[in-house]
């Protein structure tokens, strides 16, 4: 056990560093520049640091590492508790120590490189989705002022050329709806590129092949759980990688009275969200096809069967 704590507080150049004893001592405080950080840390003998999570702590606890020291990742949320009075960088750098020595703190795993890069794709997709969305939108709110209604839903793409060629509409304004079609295929071109890298990506691990097998989840949702999800061996059971989740109600019990609320989606959204998608494809093909007798899925839907 490294008998120095240092607790840090990353910032773009400026980053506040709190040392102290295992007992509370305090030992330093320094205020250091980015450039200074890494030459000051190398300086140190072995010990424990202890981090924020955010967007750099994941590539400074390579580093840290790499120079010999223990890190620890800590959420946020989790410091804010010990932040005494006034709220600064030497404060919270010391809030991090401080929450760092409590015996039944959680801590947040760093990822690797390859996590990240496998991060970063995913999200790039995303983000590729949301502004074809957009683009789709923004066509059918042109198209609804001229009396054309579509629906919602990418699926409809075919719909509003045929509508196009069709209707009659101000040269301008056909111009304008020519133009966002374009620029909706050329989305769609770069969303199937990451999608065929994610597939390939997805051929690459045992753990993402063996994610696959299940019912519902695809190449998406197993590159995602590999990107932002811990070493799933941290799990003892099912339910424990749920609640990590945020798939558990939310508890306002006081009194020895149980009182749960809505479910707390405290978790990772983006698995979260596609593994109820796959669920609910799974629950929609049972209502064509009934499920295997006796099964997880089957015993599911005779207690709390589907409402149309």
């Amino acid at each position: 056990m490294k008998d120095t704590v240092i607790g840090v507080d990353l910032a773009k150049n400026i980053f506040q560093v709190h040392g102290a004893s295992r007992a509370g001592e305090v030992m330093f405080r320094k205020k250091l520049r980015r450039q200074q950080f890494m030459q000051f840390m190398a300086t140190q003998p072995p010990a424990l640091v202890v981090l924020e999570a955010c967007g750099s702590a994941h590539y400074w606890a390579r580093e840290l590492a790499g120079a010999g020291h223990e890190v620890r990742l800590i959420a946020p949320q989790y410091v804010k508790p010990f932040v005494k009075r006034q709220k600064n960088d030497a404060a919270d750098a010391e809030a991090i120590v401080i929450a760092a020595r409590q015996p039944e703190m959680r801590f947040v795993e760093p990822r690797t490189e390859a996590q990240q890069a496998r991060g970063v794709l995913f999200r790039a997709r995303q983000r590729l989705v949301h502004q074809r969305m957009e683009l789709v939108n923004a066509l059918r709110a042109v198209l609804y002022e001229f009396g054309l209604v579509v629906p919602q839903g990418i699926a409809h793409i075919r719909h509003i050329e045929a509508m196009l060629d069709e209707a009659v509409l101000p040269e301008a304004v056909k111009q304008e709806c020519l133009d966002l079609l374009r620029q909706i295929s050329e989305q769609s071109v770069r969303i199937d590129v990451r999608t065929k890298k994610i597939r390939m990506l997805a051929q690459e691990s045992e753990n993402t092949c063996r994610l696959q097998s299940m019912p519902g989840v695809g190449p998406l949702t197993a590159l995602a759980i590999e990107a932002f999800a811990p070493d799933l061996q941290s799990f003892r059971r099912g339910r424990d990688f749920a609640a990590w989740l945020g798939l558990v109600p939310r508890q306002f019990s006081s009194g020895g009275k149980e009182r749960l609320g809505k479910i707390s989606k405290a978790g990772q959204a983006d698995i979260r969200r596609l593994l109820i998608m796959g669920a609910m494809t799974q629950v929609n093909w049972a209502s064509r096809k009934a499920p295997a007798p006796g099964s997880w899925l089957a015993r599911m839907l005779a207690r709390k069967p589907v409402c149309w």
